[in-house]
């Protein structure tokens, strides 16, 4: 694929104090959409591929951060809901300029209520704890235990009950009751215009609609029920489209494109990786798809638990069996290509054999697993944690994660002729 080659940028020093210390130096230059990539190590298209997950989306900042960090700029970024606000974000502004505003938006979502105060009760009553009498030795560690499952419920309700500035705010009509017609654009428990400011304030939607970087989004209309894909490439993005991706309901109201109503499009597909395995023209791609969500998990022992587990699980989005589903396809690709080679060159050229050899291709996709990993003692709630600490360790998190994989560079492997699609997963870590 051609690649279009622009001026090096000076790298900035990172704010980001945990990952200091493994920085790497170099920066990349700007590539086109569909282009290589600008990293010695990927001659292919690179794609990051994000998925929904509210406040765990801060793993998907810390992830790019680590690719940004490494010289690894995507061609193509494709996301769904929080995937397609950090996505807009990246595309929507130069290279030199996406760190900034990526972290400008998150401190803006930060929830900005009382602190963490269970370290400090905990260490203030250490001493005495230490002469306590062994009868109440129990009810000590039950009380230490229990304190930061007490506060990150406080957040969540603060959150719930008063919304995050920047982000989103209460509905005073949702209080007149479930059943009120209010109609489409109101029917939902939070007004989402702080959100709209904000990401107006962010993106640069001239840049974005350069096409220097493709972005795809992902809704879902509400009339069809049919997932659809918004891209740059083949019209003007705004912040509609974005919004519109980000509109989970019933939290947050649909958005209207053209006069159809969409909704997030996570609540139909939340890994939007077929977007990529079903684009035309079809270029072979290392694709970085981030799951905020475990498929894989614990049986659980409560409701609580089990409603947490029931989450993962539908917003998992069946990614594994989507996966594979595609590999068998691409390799059926591959197989009717190689077919095609063992036909004689006259029946190669009658029109009905060019049409089904059509259906071949000789792609290879290189798909880079990355899985965020579980935090905190309310997993119920996760995707409402906002708070400095939550937003904190998941950025952390992302960046380890990303620069582990760099690190391994699996895309360089060479991958098997008549699968075209290999899969690197990352190691589970501790949280």
């Amino acid at each position: 694929m051609p690649s279009s080659t622009r001026p090096s940028r000076v790298k900035k020093p990172s704010m980001h104090a945990a990952a200091q210390a493994s920085r790497a130096s170099a920066r990349p230059r700007e590539t086109s959409a569909g282009g290589t990539s600008a990293h010695p190590a990927i001659d292919a298209q690179v794609v990051l591929v994000l998925q929904g997950g509210g406040a765990l989306g801060a793993y998907q900042a810390g992830v790019y951060e680590a690719l940004h960090d490494a010289g690894i700029e995507p061609d193509w970024v494709i996301g769904t809901s929080i995937g397609a606000i950090n996505g807009a974000i990246i595309a929507g502004n130069r290279p030199a300029d996406r760190m900034s505003r990526l972290r400008a938006f998150w401190e803006r979502v930060t929830w900005k209520g009382f602190a963490d105060h269970h370290n400090t009760w905990l260490s203030a009553f250490a001493p005495a704890a230490a002469n306590i009498p062994a009868s109440l030795t129990a009810a000590w560690s039950a009380w230490a235990a229990w304190m930061p499952a007490y506060e990150q419920w406080l957040r969540n309700l603060s959150i719930m009950s008063h919304g995050i500035p920047a982000f989103f705010t209460p509905r005073a009509d949702a209080w007149l009751g479930l059943q009120v017609p209010v109609g489409l654009e109101h029917a939902a428990f939070y007004r989402t215009e702080p959100l709209r400011e904000t990401l107006a304030s962010l993106i640069d939607f001239d840049y974005l609609n350069g096409k220097a970087t493709r972005l795809t989004v992902g809704t879902v209309g509400v009339g069809s029920g049919q997932m659809r894909y918004f891209t740059n490439r083949d019209e003007a993005l705004d912040v509609q489209h974005v919004m519109a991706s980000a509109a989970f309901p019933p939290g947050f109201p649909s958005v209207r494109i053209d006069g159809e109503a969409y909704w997030d499009g996570g609540i139909y597909s939340n890994t939007p990786l077929e977007a990529v395995l079903d684009d035309r023209p079809r270029h072979s791609s290392v694709i970085f798809t981030v799951q905020l969500w475990p498929a894989h998990g614990d049986e659980p022992a409560s409701i609580h638990e089990a409603m947490s587990r029931q989450r993962d699980i539908q917003y998992s989005s069946r990614a594994e069996s989507h996966l594979e589903r595609q590999r068998q396809i691409h390799r059926l690709r591959h197989v009717i290509r190689e077919l095609g080679k063992h036909l004689p060159e006259n029946e190669r050229d009658t029109k009905a054999v060019k049409e089904l050899l059509g259906w071949g291709c000789g792609t290879t996709m290189q798909v880079i697993e990355l899985d965020a990993p579980s935090f905190g003692s309310d997993e119920l709630h996760k995707d409402i944690d906002f708070s400095a600490d939550g937003i904190r360790r998941r950025w952390q998190a992302g960046y380890a994660d990303a620069q582990r994989m760099i690190g391994r560079a699996p895309w360089r492997a060479e991958p098997d002729p008549m699968e075209g699609i290999s899969i690197h997963r990352s190691e589970p870590q501790t949280a």
